[in-house]
């Protein structure tokens, strides 16, 4: 048997949605099982999320400090952000992201992986990407509000960031797959083999 996860869905009898967000939902599903009886699923509806793990010459990270409020916790965590604009390439919100949250771009982009972050009760599907030959924005900064107001930046060695990790100092999700992946991709093939970053995504299909 392949260990690849597949794509399956069982069917759904109803379906209610008793909480609508600015930005996601969440909805309950009636779901029949294999054994024929029918139970109730709830779930958060989300659009789907681009992270980066950019990398510059001299083998560092760049991360953000940032408070979130549901964890009450200021965690350190790479640039981040949701696809929220009907149509919008990955890669295209990514660089936005990289370009809003720290002022860089990129000249070199790879898929670094996808994943679910909580499959068991929200859909959010992450593209995590790498970045490298990094340079600075020419022009005015976005200006940041509420949380991003208060957002500390920093470039980390990725050998510090995986030591944090694998202690428990560093918590945020993308971040610690992010480094993860970067070190078993070097470990393996090597970063020029990571897919193309215009590779198929069938969790969030984009147009080429």
């Amino acid at each position: 048997m392949a260990i690849q996860d597949t794509p399956e869905a069982w069917r759904v009898t109803s379906t209610a949605t008793p909480f609508t967000g600015k930005k996601t939902s969440m909805r309950t599903d009636r779901v029949v099982m294999p054994d024929g009886s029918t139970v109730s699923r709830d779930y958060q509806v989300h659009p789907g999320s681009v992270a980066v793990v950019a990398l510059d010459e001299e083998d560092r990270v760049l991360v953000l400090r940032q408070y979130r409020h549901p964890v009450r916790h200021k965690l350190w965590e790479i640039p981040a952000g949701l696809l929220d604009v009907p149509g919008e390439h990955p890669l295209r919100a990514v660089q936005r992201e990289l370009y809003e949250e720290a002022h860089v771009k990129a000249e070199d982009w790879r898929v670094l992986t996808d994943v679910y972050t909580t499959p068991g009760g929200c859909d959010e599907a992450v593209r995590i990407f790498l970045a490298r030959d990094l340079s600075e924005v020419e022009g005015e900064r976005f200006e940041a509000s509420e949380e991003e107001a208060d957002m500390e930046l920093a470039r980390v060695p990725v050998a510090e960031l995986v030591r944090g990790a694998l202690a428990g100092e560093l918590h945020n999700n993308c971040l610690v797959v992010g480094v993860l992946a970067l070190a078993a991709a070097r470990a393996g093939e090597g970063l020029d083999a990571l897919r193309p970053a215009d590779a198929p995504w069938p969790a969030r299909p984009f147009e080429a």
